[in-house]
Formats: C-alpha cells, sequence, structure tokens
C-alpha cells in the first residue's frame, strides 16, 4: 500500500490538538492513510528528546493516537535525537528505545527516527567505532527495529538520512559515501524518506527516484516539502500539488506532504495531493487546484457574503507555489509592470488592466477582513495586509502616471513613508544583496551599477 498523508514537521509553532483532529477527518475523507508527527518545535521531539512526556502531553498524543485508528490512518512518531545523540553509548540508545516504548503503549503504528538537520560530523570515539556517520547512525536504527518489531512485528519503521535530497548528497553532506554505505547496512526493512532533487522540489523525475532506490536498495517515502513555508514566513503556499509525474507512484513506497505551518491553509494542497493518489487519469494539477478551490470557498463567507470564485482564484495564484504564480497573478504582475515601463506604447492600456484587476484584489484583501472564519483569517491576515498595501502604492503610482502624461515623475505617498514602508533590519539586510536567475548572490550596489551601464550602452 502507498503510504499517503501528512508530516507535521515543520519548524514554528506545532497544530493543536483540535487542529489535528480536523485534519484526520480531512484525511479520511480524501483517502489519506499516514500521518507523521514529529513538530521540530516540540521540545521533546529534539531539544529534551530524552526526556519522557509526562502524563498530560501523554493524554494528548493517546486521543489523537485514537482518533487516527478510528479513521484508519497509520500514526507515526518520529524522534530526533541527532543533534546530541552520543551514538556509542548503549544508555542512548535505551533512551530512544523508552521514548517509544511511551508512543508504541499509547496505540502508534509506527516509529521514525530522524537525522535531519543536524552536524554531519562524529565524535573520535564513534569515528574509531564504526567509521562514518551513516554507519553509526544505521546500527541504531538497526538495533531500533528489530526490537520494534519483536514486540511489534507490523509496526512501520522508518528513518530519515543527514542528507537527504540531491544536493546535499552531491555535496557530500554527512560525509563521503553517505546514501552508498546506508543502503548496504540499514536494515531493509526499514523506510528512507527523502525530499527530491532539492529540500523544496520544484520537479521530483522518476529519473531521480530511481538512481536513489538503486542506492538505497529500496523505494524512498518522499517527505514533500512543496508546500512548506517554515523557512519564508512572508509566503504561504495554497497551489496544487504539481512537478510530479503519476508515475513516481510506482517508483516510491509514499508520498508524505509536510505543508504550511498554518494549519488553515493546507485545504488545496490536501486535497491536490489526494486526487493526485487516487486518480486513474491524465493528471491536470491547475484543474485539481480549481476543483478544490471551489470545494474550499464555502470558508471564505464573509459578513457582507461569499467571495466569488473567481476572486478566490486570482487571491490563490498570488500565493500559490515555491518557484512560481499561477497564471492569473503572472498576468497582474505582467499588468502592473506595463503600466509602469517607460516608453512603452501599449502602457496606457496596461494601466487600465491593473487598475481594474488590482483594485479588485486590493479591495478583496481588505474585504477579507471580515471573515467568519476568524481562523482562517488570522492564518491569512499579514500576508493580505502586505498584498493590499503594496497593490494600493502600485495603483497610486499608476492613476498618477495617467494624470501626468507618458512620463513617471517621482511619486510621494504620504500613507507610505521611509521606514514604515518596506523598512526593518530584516528588509535591509535583504537590500544588500541581489540575486541573480542563476542562483549567485551579488552585491546589490553593484548590479544596480551594472544595470545603469547597461541601461546606457542601450542608448537609456
Amino acid at each position: 500500500m502507498l503510504l499517503s498523508g501528512v508530516i507535521e514537521g515543520f519548524y514554528g509553532p506545532p497544530w493543536t490538538p483540535a487542529e489535528r483532529i480536523a485534519l484526520f477527518d480531512r484525511m479520511a475523507s480524501c483517502g489519506l492513510n499516514t500521518y507523521l508527527y514529529c513538530p521540530k518545535d516540540d521540545l521533546h521531539h529534539r531539544a529534551i528528546w530524552r526526556e519522557p512526556y509526562g502524563p498530560t502531553d501523554v493524554e494528548t498524543l493517546a486521543v489523537l493516537a485514537a482518533a487516527c485508528r478510528a479513521r484508519d490512518i497509520r500514526f507515526v512518531y518520529g524522534l530526533g535525537p541527532g543533534l546530541d545523540i552520543r551514538y556509542g553509548d548503549h544508555a542512548e540508545q535505551q533512551r530512544i528505545h523508552d521514548r517509544f516504548t511511551q508512543m508504541l503503549g499509547i496505540g502508534c503504528d509506527g516509529v521514525a527516527l530522524l537525522f535531519d538537520d543536524i552536524p554531519d560530523r562524529l565524535d573520535p570515539a564513534d569515528v574509531a567505532r564504526w567509521g562514518s556517520l551513516a554507519a553509526a547512525q544505521a546500527q541504531v536504527a538497526n538495533s531500533l527495529c528489530a526490537w520494534v518489531h519483536t514486540l511489534h512485528p507490523h509496526a512501520l519503521v522508518a528513518f530519515c538520512p543527514t542528507p537527504y535530497c540531491g544536493r546535499m548528497a552531491l555535496a557530500h553532506h554527512g560525509g563521503e559515501g553517505y546514501l552508498e554505505i546506508l543502503g548496504a547496512t540499514l536494515a531493509p526493512e526499514i523506510e528512507v524518506f527523502w525530499t527530491g532533487p532539492e529540500i523544496v522540489s520544484r520537479e521530483i523525475p522518476v529519473a531521480h527516484v530511481r538512481d536513489l532506490a538503486a542506492i538505497l536498495r529500496r523505494k524512498p517515502v518522499i517527505w514533500d516539502n512543496l508546500h512548506a513555508n517554515d523557512y519564508d514566513s512572508r509566503r504561504i503556499a495554497c497551489g496544487p500539488y504539481a512537478g510530479r509525474p503519476l508515475a513516481l507512484r510506482d517508483e516510491v513506497r509514499g508520498l508524505l506532504s509536510n505543508p504550511n505551518t498554518e494549519f488553515p491553509l493546507n485545504e488545496v494542497p490536501l486535497r491536490t495531493l489526494a486526487a493526485f493518489v487516487h486518480t486513474d487519469g491524465p493528471w491536470d494539477p491547475r484543474r485539481a487546484y480549481l476543483q478544490a478551490l471551489q470545494e474550499w470557498r464555502p470558508s471564505f463567507d464573509t459578513v457582507h457574503g461569499p467571495i466569488a470564485l473567481d476572486d478566490l482564484v486570482l487571491l490563490g495564484d498570488c500565493f500559490y507555489l515555491p518557484y512560481e504564480e499561477g497564471p492569473r497573478a503572472r498576468r497582474l504582475y505582467d499588468q502592473a509592470r506595463g503600466a509602469l515601463a517607460a516608453g512603452s506604447p501599449s502602457w496606457r492600456d496596461d494601466a487600465a488592466a491593473f487598475l481594474a484587476d488590482g483594485g479588485r484584489l486590493r479591495d478583496l484583501c481588505g474585504r477579507l477582513s471580515t471573515l467568519r472564519d476568524r481562523a482562517l483569517f488570522h492564518a491569512l491576515h499579514r500576508r493580505l495586509w502586505d498584498l493590499r498595501e503594496e497593490l494600493d502604492l502600485l495603483i497610486r503610482v499608476v492613476e498618477a502616471r495617467l494624470q501626468t502624461g507618458d512620463a513617471l515623475p517621482p511619486f510621494h505617498s504620504g500613507a507610505h513613508l521611509p521606514g514604515t514602508c518596506r523598512g526593518g533590519m530584516i528588509t535591509r539586510l535583504q537590500q544588500l544583496l541581489a540575486q541573480h536567475p542563476d542562483g549567485a548572490f551579488t552585491s546589490a550596489h553593484d548590479r544596480a551599477r551594472q544595470d545603469d551601464d547597461s541601461w546606457e550602452r542601450r542608448g537609456g
């Protein structure tokens, strides 16, 4: 059976018990079957992994495990001891077993040992004993697997390697030959997580996964960060499950999504993942996206009534996927850019189109402050306000240009003052570097000077 479902594995405030129950209901209705609990900010998951949970926390997790069982969802508990584990200390392995004894005792169906996002080095004693980080980690995992299967023969046992994407492996993160050593020494019944070519992979090609499976000597479980946003709090990912061919389903043991930190924003990611897992026909991510938005639309009821599906599509396209906006948002951007372009013969047409679409979206952002679903609004509001402010500023500038003619004079806005608009230390630091299309960073000062020189050479 293909593992399919959700990983609560992000950095940031973990979901509430009520949100998790709502998640399980959604998963059951969509036909997703696996939930991995490993929020990075549960202190017992990483920082104080040696300490057992207290009675209150155990009861909370027991309720979740029972809720999963009632819905035929596999509940897997993940532990991340890699920050400071002493691999050669038998007492450390016993502490791992003790934690999983707690979790198996409350009804967990599986366990995961996670060595992601940790220092890729061993202390000298462990180097002398095992020779490599991969061999040391495999020994701990194999011991755990044998112990678990003695007590629970059908329990799932999973493992996250230290290099968990293609780029890390190419950089020899974890040491030379890490994945080859892991494939040769890790017990064959242990599942291995992988995020694809990148930590956040735009695409996961079948050939990439086949090459990895040959090295690991097993099919991987995809830990998919396509909709994750914990690495950039300004963004959310509300687009479809995309960049993965249907043939991928036959090359992996599972597809698990580690989505947006804000639980209410994961309707489209979960619905489209489920559609991808279960579809029998061709896969059209955009069509699945539009269908998911239609099903999500009732949550966008405001005190003034529901919003139009067309408006929701435009909003969703602004918060689409990590590497792209949706087509409606791309069109809006092109309209704004054309409206500001010097010497463009079509700038007036672009300006009219932008004022219509941008004004509608700006007003929608304000209207959504009256959402009846307050949890949804609170998850959205910072991004909505940022979007509304930028649209409002652009609209003012475009209107000023229409009044003055082809030239675009300096524009001053009393509502967007230096320091209050795009201000703060983080913004100032970001302005020091310019990133190029190939990913390289250079001095923003030098980039601006190069752009000026190029403009002068073109006769500007």
